[in-house]
């Protein structure tokens, strides 16, 4: 099998409520049975950046998909301008997000050559959205990449309308991973190590990572803040993660 070989296109599937949505779709060559992985992009939106980070998971030999998840506001948009609406409007209702990846995940689960495993990952105000998407849509195992506002408080002025889900940690049905920036404010270390408590006293089953010399957004190739050493070994620990509890 030739993981470098893969396949992408965007089709429109049913999200929540039944809207149909755009999902950008990456693919391994071959008969699997392969994963599937819901990637949920940062708050700059369906942008390249993040397509590239589904066809690296299309090459690990994951079945990827990433929901449009402002296609609502501005379907057909450019990244820029529909993260620029959504950001207006407070961001992406958590109820909605959660139709989404639910959506994204029964069509994973539903391909021909599906081992029936899917888990979640998510970047900036993803991570968060992939910690929900633990607790409730129904997905096999998530990572927490950099999410803001899963503990801590949203400050005053902030454009997306969240709030921390501390109260529903208790609710995690899935294992966690969680890599985090030593140097970023939201999440700070001071809500990592909030975080790794109540996941310890609810029983969780949890990996958490705080990189030294990073901040936020140190996945992000594209940006200064692009830290090597950490997203290398990140991409190791989320290899790792998927492969234990999703399975190749």
């Amino acid at each position: 099998m030739d993981l470098d070989t893969i396949t992408t296109s965007s089709v429109m599937i049913p999200g929540a409520g039944g809207d149909e949505i755009e999902v950008y779709l990456a693919l391994p060559a071959g008969d699997g049975p392969f994963p599937g992985v819901v990637v949920i992009h940062h708050l700059p939106g369906f942008d390249r950046a993040t397509k590239e980070i589904a066809r690296r998971f299309a090459t690990m030999g994951y079945s990827a998909a990433m929901p449009n998840l402002y296609w609502r506001e501005a379907p057909g948009a450019a990244p820029d301008d529909a993260a620029a609406t959504a950001r207006a409007s407070g961001g992406v209702p958590d109820e909605r997000l959660v139709g989404d990846v639910r959506g994204a995940a029964a069509f994973l689960r539903a391909r021909p050559n599906a081992n029936g495993k899917v888990g979640a990952i998510g970047y900036c105000s993803g991570g968060r959205q992939a910690f929900l998407s633990g607790i409730e849509a129904g997905v096999d195992a998530t990572v927490d990449c950099y999410g803001a506002f899963v503990t801590g408080v949203r400050p005053e002025g902030h454009p997306l309308n969240v709030v921390p889900l501390t109260d529903r940690i208790a609710d995690l049905a899935c294992p966690v991973l969680g890599l985090f920036g030593a140097e970023d404010k939201y999440p700070s270390p001071e809500h990592v190590a909030q975080l790794e408590q109540l996941l310890t006293a609810h029983g969780k089953t949890f990996e958490i990572h705080s990189y030294p010399d990073a901040g936020h957004a140190f996945f992000a190739v594209d940006r200064p803040s692009y830290r090597v050493a950490a997203a290398n070994d990140g991409w190791q620990r989320i290899a790792a993660f998927f492969g234990t509890y999703l399975g190749q």
